[in-house]
């Protein structure tokens, strides 16, 4: 498992009463807070594997791809450029946000911080992701919109210096999704250069990285939230986000044999190029949801293109499979507990880019 940022802050609240968003906030005051450096978790290991199904990309289609080889750039973090947004190769797909963090600094999801994930106690379900870029790194406008917050106090919808997400932005986007406004969040900046009623465009920069708010360092927490700017209504952002040209992105539902998700779920992922491993847990049962299209209880994005191997172990025994991610879109299957895997079907050449 790659270890990008040295450490980041716990960050998602516990989930608080229900109530409407009262106002807007025009506080713009500047938070300064000492960083406090926290472990990571080691990488868990699991036993040997037991093959249970195996499903390669049929015979001739991976020729028509181009795209970077995995290698230690990626471990480094190296990234290619996004694509363009909004990307959509099929119905399905809706990488419709750009990276709120500019190319070349780190703007991918934090291993440690993705949606979902309890890492701070299971009060703490985290309803978005971590970007671990430094101070003062520029806030980027995911796509274009009206800012409806902008200051403290997001977290309730009222004016408040104490708020968790700190100094925070809100927009609502000029576009949604199945007829439903998507709305974006930008938590714990250390300054903000929007106002409430302001209108920005894509890639404008809206503030500054900080540690404002319940951070213990510095980095942007970024949710995707659909149907109305509240904290129950969050997605994971992983689906939205475009990923960097030649890659894609993973997710799956993992259930037990009678098909309850299972929560809190560990998922390795094995690069068959390059021996690196990804681990990932599935969704808690708490605050988050699944998309509406992939009902999915996990997601990894910046994936290189290529053949992978999973790995979840499930009543004493490590299942395996191995599949293809396929780039520029979201490649989904499904883990039915004692039967094992069931891959989404492998993509045609139509659903296939030639990244430049």
């Amino acid at each position: 498992m790659m270890a990008l940022v040295a450490s980041l802050p716990a960050c998602a609240p516990a989930a608080p009463a229900r109530m409407p968003i009262q106002g807007v906030s025009t506080q713009l005051a500047v938070t300064e807070r000492p960083v406090a450096v926290e472990e990571l978790p080691p990488t868990s290991v699991t036993k040997p594997m037991e093959t249970v199904e195996a499903a390669p990309p049929a015979a001739g289609t991976a020729t028509v791809l181009v795209f970077p080889t995995a290698s230690a750039e990626v471990e480094s973090g190296w990234r290619p450029p996004p694509y363009p947004v909004p990307l959509a190769l099929r119905p399905e797909d809706h990488f419709y946000l750009a990276r709120p963090i500019p190319s070349g600094m780190v703007n991918w999801p934090h291993p440690q911080y993705r949606y979902g994930n309890t890492f701070f106690g299971e009060e703490s379900v985290h309803t978005g992701v971590d970007l671990g870029a430094g101070r003062s790194t520029p806030v980027l406008a995911a796509g274009p919109g009206e800012v409806i917050w902008a200051g403290y106090g997001l977290y309730r919808g009222v004016e408040d210096p104490t708020d968790p997400y700190g100094l925070a932005v809100a927009i609502r986007h000029d576009f949604g999704y199945r007829n439903q406004t998507l709305f974006s969040i930008y938590g714990h900046m250390q300054a903000l250069a929007v106002w409430p009623g302001q209108r920005v465009e894509t890639g404008e920069a809206i503030g500054i990285v900080g540690d404002t708010g319940h951070a213990s360092g510095p980095h942007l927490h970024f949710e995707v939230r659909l149907g109305e700017n509240d904290y129950f209504a969050t997605r994971n952002p992983e689906l939205w986000m475009v990923p960097p040209e030649g890659w894609g992105v993973l997710a799956g539902r993992v259930m037990d044999s009678i098909g309850r998700p299972l929560a809190e779920q560990l998922i390795q992922i094995r690069s068959l190029e390059t021996d690196q491993v990804w681990d990932v847990w599935t969704y808690a049962k708490e605050t988050v949801h699944p998309d509406d299209f992939y009902n999915e209880n996990f997601v990894i994005s910046d994936l290189p293109a290529g053949p992978y191997e999973v790995r979840i172990g499930f009543v004493g025994r490590t299942f395996t499979m191995q599949l293809y991610v396929y780039p520029g879109r979201t490649n989904l299957f499904l883990f039915r507990g004692r039967a094992g895997f069931e891959i989404e079907p492998t993509a045609t050449p139509a659903d296939m880019i030639n990244p430049p």
